[in-house]
């Protein structure tokens, strides 16, 4: 591997070893971390931009809240909200709270509601950890159509809101003209917006627990500092409509949830770890390359929280990315060999229990992992983007970083712009003189980039092609 990327004339940057036997070996290690990282932020995965995309996220959250007037909380989530993926780089996960509905943790006493709440108590006994059923206990004066309908009998004259019966009901509302709806795939509803706008839809409700909270603040730690365990506290949890797979319940459990939390848990990683949660996310795609999610981004950042949460801050700097990619990696082997890692949140839940992997792939994935902790630094070549950046050189990487990052920022504005320029039919006011300043500079880098291609001997055929890629 070594022979594809690395340069005649220079030395081996990315040493074989993978045990530091000397001192030698531990500066190469750490030059090779250090040379990581510096691409990894080239490559779109800097703190500034990442902020940026977090800040972005967040306001058109807020906006689209706003436009609901009450009724429900609109929250991106995944990896978008995180600021880890760029624009086109992966799927929008969004999640709709329902406000006008109330769920309260099984000993939790019931507080004052208006009438036109609808309050529910979570049933978790003889349920899997971190999953309940949800009983009714009173039905609000404005319950929505999509929560009624999902009412069944639990068998003793109790009405039980059927989580399979509430992805139905909302599966059935009509769609905006250009969009198509795709199968069910668990508590979601994905679905694409002009062809190339993949986006993920979960519909969701309000969960108090503070027992589960509390339970979790409670813990030893290093991270996260405590003023932010006491804000995640503050953001509760919330159901999302699935069930255990393999539970006699499945039909009508709920998973509980702490997509707030977690999203505030990911904004305290520091720049070294939130770079190694890149890192395994490039492995999961470009190395092992998972089926049926059998192991997904979720495992991989439950790996990186418990490693954050097990060890000093100060021992995750630039020098020593790959040491704990390496120690993360093993992480994930292990998980992968005793089909066993807890849930962060919930460390009774097991998240590797349903993860649905067979004998075959068990052994290949353990042996592929096995092979890269023995590669030493030298395991990062196998992600195509770090070996494509290795291989160019700096000056027009920087460039082409550049305009792309920049062109993210104004993509991300101009959606949001979008959103404020709109009335309540959704028809937008392009006079607007931000958003056409906007519309102006894209245009003006994409153009910028497109000579610069063709000055590289590159052939350019169309402009909505190449805007697309560079977000890629």
């Amino acid at each position: 591997m070594a022979e594809s990327c690395t340069r005649p004339d220079e030395p081996e940057r990315f040493p074989r070893q993978g045990n530091m036997s000397s001192k030698q070996d531990l500066i190469q290690w750490e030059n090779a971390s250090v040379e990581t990282c510096t691409i990894l932020s080239w490559l779109g995965y800097g703190q500034e931009i990442i902020q940026a995309r977090r800040d972005a996220y967040r306001e058109y959250g807020k906006l689209l809240t706003a436009r609901l007037c009450g009724k429900a909380t609109y929250i991106i989530t995944g990896s978008k909200c995180e600021g880890l993926s760029s624009y086109l780089e992966s799927d929008v996960d969004q999640m709709f709270v329902n406000n006008r509905v109330f769920c309260l943790e099984d000993d939790v006493k019931s507080s004052a509601f208006p009438g036109e709440i609808t309050v529910l108590r979570s049933l978790s006994r003889r349920s899997y950890h971190g999953h309940c059923r949800l009983l009714l206990e009173r039905r609000g004066t404005t319950i929505l159509e999509q929560v009624n309908d999902a009412f069944c009998d639990d068998g003793y004259g109790r009405e039980l809101l059927s989580s399979d019966l509430y992805v139905n009901n909302w599966s059935n509302v009509d769609l905006t003209e250009g969009t198509v709806q795709h199968e069910r795939a668990g508590p979601s509803m994905p679905y694409t917006v002009r062809g190339q706008l993949h986006r993920d839809l979960v519909h969701a409700l309000p969960y108090y627990c503070p027992n589960i909270l509390s339970k979790w603040a409670a813990r030893p730690r290093h991270w996260p500092p405590p003023e932010a365990v006491q804000r995640i506290v503050s953001l509760g949890a919330v159901l999302t409509p699935i069930g255990f797979k393999g539970s006699e319940y499945q039909h009508v459990e709920w998973r509980v949830c702490f997509n707030a939390g977690e999203i505030e848990l990911i904004s305290n990683l520091n720049d070294t770890q939130s770079k190694l949660y890149v890192l395994l996310k490039m492995i999961k795609n470009d190395v092992l390359h998972p089926r049926k999610k059998e192991v997904s981004s979720y495992t991989l950042k439950n790996i990186v929280l418990w490693m954050a949460e097990n060890n000093p801050q100060a021992s995750f700097h630039k020098k020593s990315i790959l040491q704990w990619l390496h120690e993360a990696l093993d992480a994930l082997r292990v998980a992968l060999i005793t089909l066993e890692l807890p849930y962060y949140m919930i460390p009774e839940r097991n998240l590797m229990a349903t993860s649905g992997l067979d004998r075959e792939q068990q052994r290949t994935w353990i042996s592929t992992i096995t092979d890269m902790l023995n590669e030493g630094p030298q395991m990062i070549l196998r992600l195509p983007k770090i070996r494509t950046a290795l291989i160019a050189h700096p000056e027009p990487l920087r460039w082409y970083s550049g305009r792309r990052i920049e062109l993210e920022l104004l993509m991300l504005m101009h959606r949001n712009r979008v959103v404020i320029c709109s009335d309540e039919n959704g028809e937008v006011d392009f006079t607007d003189a931000i958003l056409q300043a906007l519309q102006r500079r894209i245009n003006e880098v994409i153009t910028d980039v497109c000579v610069r291609m063709r000055m590289e001997g590159c052939r350019v055929f169309n402009l909505d092609a190449i805007l697309d890629r560079i977000m890629m």
